[in-house]
């Protein structure tokens, strides 16, 4: 029979963590146990066992004290590599400060990318329950396809889980947009709230100044201020039990409660008695509807060991009753923890929803902010490989020393560790000013920005900080720490560059082209990627945005606005409307065709006679409104885009026969009397769908557009502004260029550009530093031979020639890997998530190879001139 024996990596294993007086009888009795394990239950079980008993002995009793630990815990030893490496540093000040800078620079992209973790991290964790909490979401479907995932949910649906589902220990339902004009005596304030009940209290850690949060919400018309709204509104006197007027009701003080954390998804200066809101909407029957889903969040407690699961399951059960007495639509509801809704899935939201009253990024964005710092970070630990590597025959002599007087390999790996750890921690603190001049730009580089972050040192900070300084300095000094320890004494004055890597390629070519790669493909996708935000906003929507200003009237009613404008010069022409369109802004509605029981969803918009011809959309068949009806309830035309006729087959999609025919539009019969040509209703990310435009009524909230004329815009906007202090001294004049609001909606991709752009620059800068170390190593160790050179009779040129060409091929073998790679990465993988981009083109890719190009040639160029001109005699006679 063939003789068996264990595992031989398992045998290696035990040897390598068991601690030398025990490993020999450690290793006899699993060897003892194997043998008797082969006899009772055969060779692959006995195996198996001697794999996890390896493993079990793996104990604090067992493992040996790391070569390491032991090395670094003799203060003699730490000494000896601390004033070693210092004496290197002074002695070679031109690679330290290539090295320091380029580390320094690099870090301090790592030092912002963790303190904005930290601050992410930071966010609802001042709840006592945070790890118990969840939120319910929504996915939608019609006709079996899923219209969106939503951060709300309707309040039927928190009472239901209230009655039928088991293992939760507290419910809180929340109704949004709770806002008014907040009145005590001459004291007027603009409030933002939710309409809530007592439970949020026993949920969220909300600690009250004045009030009892058990009952605070409990009764109609009951309010509870946070600290700072109730000093705005009272001043100095006690706000509780006092009367407050918002809008035409009156209200009671019933708690002063702490003001919300900065890190609260939560955001909010009142909260009101959802008792109150019950009352308010008595007579509506969507108040209490399951579909009723967009204005409305819940958020459960589960008790301490709940089942998860089981929760789940429930949940579904509900939505299977509750969607089988619908028609239009079916939801699902889903847990959503506390702890994934600022980083977590991107969730869809009515205007104003829960999704607007805190901020939110995507794990992907963080990902991605992660990778590109991490690659910068590379970068400068690969200038310091190529310089401590270039410098090898420097630091032969020394190495060898220490080898012949006893020093192990060990030894050697960790003198270059702790050389580039103290380098590292002297780049700390230049990284650390650096950090302090970019964190305001950073913060203000977009208005989300500022919503989302602080970056406030904190304790942990500066412990983080600390901790990620030595672990760059390891990663940097690792490569030079092997390199080094492999040279024997022996050899110690042979020609040690020899060392090569990756199919005998030299390790030094290696990182240089990884090293500009990663640098051109950083420039290449800043460029791309400008020239595609661009076209993005220059994109044809469909309809005109040119010098039309916005103006949100809130509560205002329109008609005294839309005289004041009427009578400012510059104001050419007015229209109203429920939404922007074209920004990300919905207003959704249920359509059908005739009998049929397919019912779709279209966007939708409330627009008055005159929008079309302001923002001047295209008309293909029929005409404008003819009725101007006064209520919601008597609208009954409307104007549709092609692709509500494609997606009903309304006349075999003819526009022309398309007029007079009928559509249910949120169960209302409405007329088709003009068909649009299609446009973007969303961005320009999502393809174009069916929308409706039904006529605008005094019900409806309201955007102003006016057109404006004029040569100075400025004074006719001021000229706006203070018309609308005439109506409203409260409010602040809320309005904006339209170009502007689109610009505002893809910020994010101008975020990103911006903070690709500015990683690009700092990758391209400790990229140069590194070339400019490299250069000018190779000039000063071939002096000698451009002086035989020049002898002999070379040219300046040919000796340029001669220097740079190694450095040049580098940069083109880069070039070659990095261009493709860009291309594909746009092609395959961003530009199909925008189905109306442009083509990348070649003059884009291009631009980024040659501002990199003329950037090393200079390097380049300026150290082999140097050298070329040197007098041969003096290099020659030196010697």
């Amino acid at each position: 029979m063939k003789e068996q024996h264990p595992p031989s990596w398992a045998q290696r294993f035990v040897a390598w963590y068991c601690k030398p007086s025990l490993v020999e009888d450690l290793m006899g009795d699993l060897h003892e146990c194997f043998e008797r394990n082969i006899q009772s239950v055969g060779p692959r079980r006995a195996k198996l066992i001697y794999i996890i008993d390896a493993l079990k002995f793996f104990r604090s009793y067992t493992v040996r004290r790391s070569i390491f630990a032991n090395l670094f815990m003799n203060p003699v030893m730490v000494g000896s590599y601390v004033k070693t490496s210092g004496r290197n540093i002074l002695r070679n000040k031109l690679f330290s400060f290539i090295n320091i800078l380029g580390l320094a620079i690099s870090m301090s992209v790592g030092l912002l990318l963790i303190a904005f973790l930290l601050d992410l991290h930071s966010y609802d964790r001042f709840n006592k329950n945070g790890e118990r909490i969840y939120r319910i979401t929504n996915i939608l479907r019609s006709n079996g396809e899923e219209n969106g995932r939503f951060a709300s949910t309707s309040v039927k649906t928190g009472k239901l889980i209230r009655e039928k589902v088991s293992g939760i220990e507290e419910v809180a339902i929340m109704r949004n947009n709770f806002s008014g004009d907040a009145k005590v005596g001459d004291n007027i304030l603009p409030i933002k709230g939710f309409w809530a009940e007592p439970s949020l209290f026993k949920i969220f850690t909300f600690p009250m100044i004045a009030g009892n949060p058990e009952t605070a919400l409990k009764d109609p018309y009951s309010v509870v201020l946070t600290e700072t709204a109730a000093r705005k509104l009272f001043g100095h006197q006690a706000a509780l039990g006092k009367t407050v007027r918002i809008d035409t009701l009156a209200y009671q003080v019933t708690g002063i409660m702490k003001d919300v954390p900065f890190f609260s998804h939560l955001r909010f200066e009142a909260l009101v008695s959802l008792s109150t809101a019950e009352q308010v909407n008595k007579g509506d029957q969507l108040f209490g509807a399951w579909t009723n889903m967009w204005s409305g969040s819940v958020y459960i407690l589960p008790s301490q060991h709940a089942d998860i699961a089981s929760i789940r399951r429930q949940l579904n059960a509900i939505a299977r009753e509750e969607n089988a007495g619908t028609t239009t639509a079916s939801i699902q509801l889903e847990l959503l923890p506390l702890y994934h809704i600022v980083v977590g899935e991107s969730l869809h939201q009515s205007e104003g929803g829960p999704g607007n009253t805190g901020p939110h990024i995507s794990p992907t964005l963080l990902w991605i902010l992660a990778g590109l710092a991490i690659i910068v970070i590379l970068s400068a630990c690969f200038n310091y490989t190529n310089l401590s590597i270039a410098r090898a025959m420097r630091r032969v002599k020394e190495i060898g020393l220490r080898k012949a007087i006893g020093a192990g390999n060990n030894q050697v790996r960790l003198q270059f560790l702790a050389e580039a750890v103290m380098i590292s921690l002297i780049a700390l603190l230049l990284s650390f000013l650096m950090f302090l001049l970019l964190r305001p730009i950073l913060v203000n580089m977009a208005p989300e920005m500022q919503r989302m972050v602080k970056l406030n040192l904190t304790l942990s900070m500066v412990a983080a900080f600390i901790g990620f300084s030595v672990v760059v300095g390891i990663i940097a000094g690792f490569m030079p720490a092997v390199f080094f320890s492999k040279i024997s004494p022996l050899n110690a004055f042979g020609n040690v560059s020899s060392i090569k890597i990756f199919k005998h390629l030299p390790i030094r070519r290696v990182l240089v082209v990884m090293q500009y790669t990663v640098t051109l493909i950083f420039i290449t996708t800043t460029a791309v990627g400008y020239v595609q935000y661009k076209n993005i906003l220059a994109f044809d929507l469909g309809f005109s945005t040119k010098n039309i200003l916005n103006i949100n009237m809130l509560d205002n009613k329109p008609d005294v606005m839309m005289k004041e404008l009427s009578e400012i010069p510059g104001v050419t022409a007015l229209s109203r409307s429920l939404i922007t369109t074209g920004v990300g802004n919905a207003w959704g509605s249920s359509m059908k065709y005739k009998d049929s029981q397919d019912s779709v969803l279209v966007m939708t918009n409330h627009i008055d006679e005159n929008y079309l011809a302001l923002h001047h959309y295209q008309l293909i068949a029929g005409g404008n409104f003819i009725a101007h009806p006064a209520t919601a309830q008597a609208v009954a035309e409307v104007i549709v885009n092609q692709q509500v006729l494609k997606r009903f087959n309304i006349s075999t999609n003819n526009p022309e026969k398309a007029i007079g025919e009928q559509i249910m539009l949120n169960g209302h019969q409405m007329t088709i009397v003009g068909v649009m040509q299609d446009f973007h209703y969303g961005k320009v990310d999502n393809l174009i769908g069916p929308v409706a435009f039904t006529f605008w009524t005094p019900e409806d909230r309201t955007i102003i557009s006016a057109s404006i004329k004029s040569t100075d815009i400025h004074t006719t906007v001021a000229r706006i502004a203070a018309a609308w202090k005439k109506i409203d001294p409260v409010h602040p004049f809320t309005a904006g260029f339209y170009d502007q609001a689109i610009a505002d909606a893809y910020s994010e991709y101008s975020t990103m550009i911006k903070i690709i752009g500015f990683l690009s620059l700092l990758a391209i800068s400790i990229a140069s530093m590194g070339l400019f170390g490299m250069v000018v190593f190779t000039t000063e160790t071939r002096l000698k031979e451009i002086g035989i050179r020049k002898v002999m009779g070379a040219s300046i040129g040919h000796l340029i020639y001669l220097l740079s060409r190694g450095f040049l091929f580098l940069l083109s073998i880069s070039a070659v890997i990095a261009l493709p790679l860009t291309y594909l990465f746009f092609q395959n993988i961003v530009l199909p998530n925008f189905p109306y981009h442009t083509p990348v083109h070649v003059t884009e890719l291009f631009a980024g190879l040659l501002a990199v190009l003329l950037i090393a040639v200079m390097m380049i160029g300026s150290q082999t001139w140097k050298a070329a001109r040197s007098n041969p005699v003096v290099v020659l006679k030196g010697d």
